[in-house]
């Protein structure tokens, strides 16, 4: 699994899933990040199992949202452009979001340090986020935990 990091230009950094905590699949995240903050973290997160979306999908969000697992430090509305894969499904879905959730490092519960980024409620991601609660079905009301909640 790669993720963000907050050092100048292009990075990754390579996680192993017991470096992660917690028992829930999470997806595959790749990025770049850069150190002007007029521009947005580009993310790309890959959903290969419909559990790994359950997981990451934040519907507390008014226009929906996902949970994105870093340990690069963002601040609460900062700008995040994500490129999607939903499990089967070959289409890259791209949402300019913001980051309106943080979970730290050491959470309680043992969750997974990351951000929740809010869709916006344009009508281009609002099809996005009725495609990803399409993916997840029924499973869209279950009590199973997930990232956040």
């Amino acid at each position: 699994m790669s993720d963000a990091t907050s050092k100048p230009g292009p990075a990754s950094l390579q996680f192993q899933p017991s470096q992660l905590g917690g028992s829930l699949p999470l997806p595959s995240v790749g990025g770049s990040a850069s150190s002007s903050q007029a521009r947005p973290s580009v993310i790309q997160l890959v959903f290969r199992e419909k559990s790994a979306l359950y997981a990451a999908y934040i519907p507390a969000f008014t226009e929906g949202g996902l949970f994105v697992p870093t340990t690069r430090d963002y601040k609460l509305g900062e700008d995040v452009y994500l490129l999607l894969a939903l499990p089967e499904d070959n289409q890259r879905y791209p949402v300019a979001g913001k980051v309106a959730w943080l979970t730290p490092a050491n959470a309680s519960g043992g969750r997974t340090q990351g951000v929740g980024v809010r869709f916006p409620g344009d009508e281009k991601t609002r099809l996005i986020r009725v495609r990803i609660e399409e993916v997840l079905g029924t499973a869209i009301s279950s009590s199973k935990p997930t990232q956040t909640l």
